[in-house]
């Protein structure tokens, strides 16, 4: 196959009506169940968290598939036979390539050649991006593949893109991340105008650094939605449907949200629990506060879509539990059954220059 042919084909996990009519490698007449390929030697708690939190999405109707090395236990759920693994610490290009048989490449591989609807993993993130662009590869049309994650706010589900696939990155690529962002936001989060807005350091068009200032006037001139910047004191008020930023300041940008989230719990289950009084005042209160964490707590969404891609990845923390595991396996699922890729495909406007990084 050509490199044009392998650029233009959307692979088989696509599912539903979005442009490309396939089935997914799980549907079965009259039932469908998504076949998750995940990692299990990805992250800090491989593989113990992976497996345990496999079976937990695996309860809900799921197929999890397992990438690790002979073995291994996994309590019934299939294993695929990986020898490798890639570290936290190692190069990702470098890695993904001298350890084609890795769990985390093999896990890519397996959506690639559609025998999986869908990958997750919690290891290396840069080797993920790198084993998507070689096995996968990018939507005809897409510059630079993006990490959106739908961080949670007082008017609802906010898309945050790029939240760490790209630490440099082009006003050009900001603009397309707008429009990955805003398909997204329309198709999935069911926002009939999304409201596209640029994280800066104020609100005025003339604020922020050479990259902002020149993706602010690409913005306004495109047809995304665009509103205007946005700081990030005002993220969790839900200023905006999606915010677009470089890969950099948005990784920092979502860590800050999701350390402060987890301290502020602590501090105030701590304080709750200091006194007699504040313990009776918490049983009052137990509830709402039990809503209010699943609400805000990271492992509640468990992962990332990596969006501009062939084949639908999920990228999930390094240190996920394995209820965070659970929940991005699930976060797979629902977008191999929203069809994420085919959506994509079929409205990124046009195919990107051959000369175009």
């Amino acid at each position: 196959m050509s490199n044009t042919d392998s650029e233009s084909r959307v692979p088989s996990g696509a599912r539903g009506d979005g442009g490309a009519g396939l089935r997914p490698v799980g549907a079965v007449a009259g039932q469908w169940r998504a076949r998750i390929a995940v990692d299990a030697m990805g992250g800090d708690g491989a593989p113990d968290e992976i497996v345990a939190g496999a079976l937990v999405a695996a309860g809900d109707g799921l197929t999890p598939i397992l990438f690790g090395p002979a073995g291994l236990e996994t309590a019934g759920l299939e294993l695929v036979e990986a020898p490798d693994a890639i570290g936290m610490r190692e190069k990702p290009s470098e890695a993904v390539r001298a350890k084609p048989d890795s769990s985390l490449v093999a896990a890519c591989r397996a959506v690639a050649d559609g025998r999986a609807d869908a990958v997750v993993s919690a290891g290396n993130t840069g080797a993920m991006l790198a084993a998507g662009l070689i096995h996968l590869r990018r939507l005809p049309g897409v510059l630079r593949p993006a990490i959106a994650v739908v961080i949670p706010t007082a008017k609802g589900p906010t898309l945050l893109l790029d939240a760490g696939a790209n630490a440099d990155a082009r006003p050009e690529h900001l603009l397309q991340f707008a429009g990955m962002g805003s398909i997204f936001a329309r198709e999935l989060l069911e926002r009939a105008n999304p409201k596209v807005r640029l994280l800066s350091i104020g609100e005025e068009a003339e604020k922020g650094n050479q990259l902002t200032l020149e993706a602010h006037a690409l913005l306004a001139g495109g047809e995304v939605g665009f509103a205007g910047n946005v700081e990030s004191r005002d993220l969790l008020a839900g200023a905006a449907d999606v915010v677009v930023c470089d890969g950099f300041t948005g990784n920092i940008a979502l860590k800050l949200l999701e350390g402060t989230i987890a301290t502020l719990l602590d501090a105030l289950r701590s304080e709750i629990e200091a006194t007699p009084r504040g313990r009776l005042g918490g049983l009052l209160i137990r509830p709402a506060a039990q809503r209010l964490r699943e609400r805000l707590d990271p492992d509640t969404y468990g992962g990332a879509y990596l969006l501009g891609l062939r084949g639908l990845s999920v990228i999930a923390h390094g240190n996920s539990s394995r209820q965070a595991i659970a929940n991005a396996i699930r976060l797979a699922a629902r977008g191999v059954e929203r069809d994420v890729v085919a959506r994509l495909a079929a409205r990124m406007p046009g195919r990107r220059s051959a000369t175009t990084v």
